[in-house]
């Protein structure tokens, strides 16, 4: 898997000028092959959507959108991941007009708000979007049209999607080809998505044809999934899901099972016999640790580790031999499982490592909406656990302003470069200049070009004697101890010193503690923590080590890609930070 032979052999890819391109000689291609495992009642069977089949979809539900005179005009997508919403995502940008994904975790009024500020004309949306959209629609001017993914005929306040489907193929055997002939310009915006406001306000993100199709080819040199059938679980609305897994297994040839929720995870993988995962390293984080302990239980850990060494010593990895060693663990993920791909944060290496050994091939990579997203990726051939991979084909990285170790900004050029923020000239200036984008990310290159990153520029915290401290970092060493569930590092002055000092918040994970010690007091809870600080602390140099510390109450607020929100962390609006610290 890690042999450099493979360092300059690229997949093999077929051009493509924009989604409707892809989209339509992908089913040219693979027109009797399933693009689409989907589930028409919860926790019934899988049924399949040939390639075929969605296209005359698309186009059925492009022509009708047309005819309500929506060309050229911006429409919402909101709701849960479903075959109707990738339907209304394609049927939008292959033809009619600008296709805005919303979050639907985001309250009615933030949601009301942002589709005031792009002047949306159509909203398609879900039944379990309809109490909060009720608000949503009140007084937002210009909107024309509420089309329903659930309603069975048309209403008088909403259309159906059904019927709009059917009443475009009518229109389409009658000759109409509108929408099927319509040209799409590369260049011009395709789709407004709103970044995820990790550090502040989203801000909506321009994407064009040739933006995300770039990012598919690029990607698709690196990574192979034809073929394959893929389970889809994180949010569609996230360009890491859209672009990374639905775009690019339409583009090769691969099925889509679209996952019922997180809670049915494992029994969709193994109904559908999946081979193919995309997600964020929490969820795979939680995959491994229950596979450990399954394994603790079941008394077979020490056996474990024997045979994960044994696989790392002689490289045995993605064989039938590792399958066989692992055999248990391949059966409870389906049988099938051959690659993870892990991305929007950074995950423990030795996550990475232990599937890999297993039999399992798990990469990661690193892009931001802004690109479309991806800007570096490990090949499935090619990587290395803790790096986030090579630059993506076609695509120029560099490390700007970098110190005394090569870690600096990293800045990226290429044909997946968003256009722009959407009525926002100054923060547009901010990060595009001269064609690069400034990501705000720290990293450094190894001597083999693959790319490292040690933090967000915004959240480095610079010490008196001007040593940089990557809160990322320490966040690493402390969340490896099995008792802390999440945490977030940050830098606090000190009155007296003037010092800046590195400071945790942190929420324990209170079930595997009682498991393990039984109910605790708060005291001897803050001295599980000292202690687990401390072994952290050994492992870091002086100038990194947390000095203060504060037990939260709850789980930090995170975005649907499962990044925690820094800025809305308590430690910005809680004083007594001082209360347990060390010396």
């Amino acid at each position: 898997m890690n042999s450099k032979r493979y360092r300059n052999k690229r997949y093999k890819i077929r051009e493509i000028t924009d989604i409707k391109d892809m989209l339509y000689s992908s089913t040219s291609l693979y027109s009797d092959s399933n693009a689409f495992l989907i589930k028409e009642t919860p926790g019934g069977d899988f049924k399949p959507v040939r390639y075929s089949q969605f296209k005359d979809d698309v186009d059925g539900l492009g022509t009708a959108l047309k005819e309500l005179g929506l060309t050229g005009k911006k429409i919402a997508v909101i709701g849960e991941n479903r075959y109707e919403w990738v339907l209304t995502y394609f049927a939008v940008c292959c033809g009619v007009g600008i296709i805005v994904p919303v979050e639907r975790e985001l309250p009615p009024s933030e949601i009301k708000n942002l589709l005031k500020q792009v002047d949306v004309s159509a909203v398609v949306y879900s039944r379990k979007m309809e109490e909060s959209m009720k608000e949503t629609f009140e007084d937002l001017e210009g909107l024309e049209q509420i089309i329903s993914m659930d309603a069975a005929t048309h209403e008088s306040n909403k259309l159906s999607l059904k019927q709009l489907v059917f009443e475009g193929k009518e229109r389409i055997k009658a000759g109409d080809r509108g929408f099927i002939d319509r040209l799409i310009d590369p260049e011009a915006m395709g789709m407004l998505l709103f970044t995820s406001g990790t550090t502040g306000a989203a801000k909506g993100v321009k994407l064009s044809h040739k933006n995300i199709v770039a990012n598919v080819m690029n990607m698709s040199m690196y990574v192979n999934v034809e073929g394959c059938t893929g389970l889809s679980v994180l949010p569609m609305h996230h360009t890491y899901e859209m672009t990374c897994h639905i775009m690019t297994a339409l583009y090769q040839g691969c099925c889509v099972a679209i996952c019922e929720g997180l809670r049915h995870i494992v029994k969709n993988m193994v109904e559908a016999r999946a081979n193919v995962m995309l997600g964020v390293p929490l969820l795979f984080e939680a995959m491994h640790k229950k596979i450990w302990k399954q394994a603790e239980k079941s008394g077979k850990a020490k056996k474990m580790r024997r045979a994960i060494a044994l696989s790392k010593t002689f490289h045995l990895y993605n064989t039938g031999i590792a399958k066989k060693m692992f055999k248990e663990i391949h059966d409870t993920l389906g049988g099938g499982m051959q690659l993870l791909i892990s991305g929007a944060a950074g995950i423990d290496p030795k996550v990475v490592e232990d599937f890999c050994a297993m039999g399992i091939t798990m990469i990661q990579g690193y892009g931001m909406t802004e690109n479309s997203p991806i800007i570096a990726v490990n090949m499935d051939r090619y990587s290395k656990p803790s790096s986030v991979g090579l630059a993506m084909p076609n695509t120029d990285i560099r490390i700007i302003d970098a110190d005394e170790n090569g870690i600096g900004e990293v800045i990226c050029k290429g044909d997946s470069v968003m256009l722009g923020y959407y009525d926002n000239e100054e923060e547009t200036a901010r990060v595009l200049k001269d064609g690069w984008l400034y990501t705000g990310d720290y990293g450094y290159f190894d001597q083999d070009h693959f790319l490292y990153l040690t933090g967000r520029k915004k959240n480095v915290i610079v010490t008196k004697n001007g040593k940089n401290i990557f809160p990322e970092e320490v966040e690493f060493f402390l969340s490896r101890n099995n008792y802390i569930a999440e945490v977030v590092v940050y830098g606090k002055v000190e009155e007296k010193s003037g010092e800046n000092i590195v400071c945790a918040e942190i929420y324990p994970d209170h079930e595997i503690i009682e498991e393990s010690l039984g109910k605790l007091s708060e005291f001897e809870l803050e001295e599980l923590l000292k202690e687990v600080i401390d072994q952290a602390n050994d492992q870091m140099p002086v100038y990194m080590r947390v000095k203060r510390f504060h037990i939260r109450d709850s789980e930090f607020e995170k975005t649907p890609s499962q990044k925690i929100i820094r800025h809305l962390a308590d430690y910005n609006k809680t004083p007594e930070y001082e209360q347990w610290g060390f010396a």
